[in-house]
């Protein structure tokens, strides 16, 4: 077929069929006498593992695992998909880490003053004072200073802020993702605003792997011999 045949097969402009040729995604079409290209059942096979493989992986990863099936490199290329999922596997736990933290949050009682010191604030949570400067540095904790002693001082917000991050912590989530989540507690004034965000998470998560499946049957089909590749094998008893 030609590339204008393939391209609107799925909806491409023939100029993306080149870039994926050119991309290592199409196995190299073959040439007329001419130097037209000339496509056949295996690049519209790969195309279409290609197109579905980018909604599951995206499109760096799916571009990697179609140039290293055309290489003959099927090891390298499952690898890479089951690197895709185990990320996967990752992030429905950092979302089960989260969910369990924010329905489990219940911060200690703040003292009368309605403030606490590092110290008092790390003996409550079980953890050393400098483990809260060191969320202090990483943004998770944001605490003012006394203008009188120049101690840090925490608020109910931040002791909230302190709990929730603990119990994220000992979720195994790194302090990295920790204070972006709790920039989105600041912003939304509390917890409960984000149980919005954490369903269109697993809403995410859930298309993800739907889409993985089908990118794993696409892929399949790809890598299978022809009815005619495997008829002729078994005539010839190879």
């Amino acid at each position: 077929m030609r590339p204008i045949d393939l391209a609107r097969d799925h909806g491409l402009s023939t100029q993306a069929v080149r870039n994926y040729e050119d991309a290592g995604v199409l196995p190299p079409a073959e040439r007329t006498p001419s130097g037209y290209r000339v496509y056949g059942e295996t690049h519209a096979r790969a195309l279409r593992a290609f197109l579905a493989l980018v909604p599951a992986h995206g499109h760096r990863t799916a571009t990697a695992i179609m140039r290293a099936v055309n290489a003959g490199a099927v090891d390298d290329a499952l690898t890479l998909v089951d690197e895709s999922h185990a990320q996967l596997l990752q992030d429905r736990r950092t979302l089960a880490a989260v969910e369990d933290a924010l329905r489990d949050v219940s911060p200690p009682p703040t003292p009368r003053s309605g403030r606490f010191f590092v110290g008092a604030l790390a003996g409550k949570l079980g953890v050393r004072p400098a483990t809260l400067r060191k969320w202090e540095r990483a943004g998770v904790v944001r605490p003012q200073r006394d203008p009188a002693t120049g101690y840090r001082v925490y608020t109910a917000a931040d002791v909230r802020d302190a709990h929730l991050a603990h119990q994220l912590r000992r979720g195994g989530y790194p302090l990295a993702r920790i204070a972006p989540l709790l920039d989105q507690v600041r912003k939304a004034g509390g917890v409960v605003p984000l149980d919005a965000a954490l369903a269109d998470w697993r809403d995410r998560l859930t298309r993800r792997g739907t889409a993985m499946l089908a990118a794993a049957a696409e892929l399949h089909t790809h890598l299978s011999p022809t009815p005619a590749s495997t008829t002729r094998r078994a005539h010839t008893g190879r």
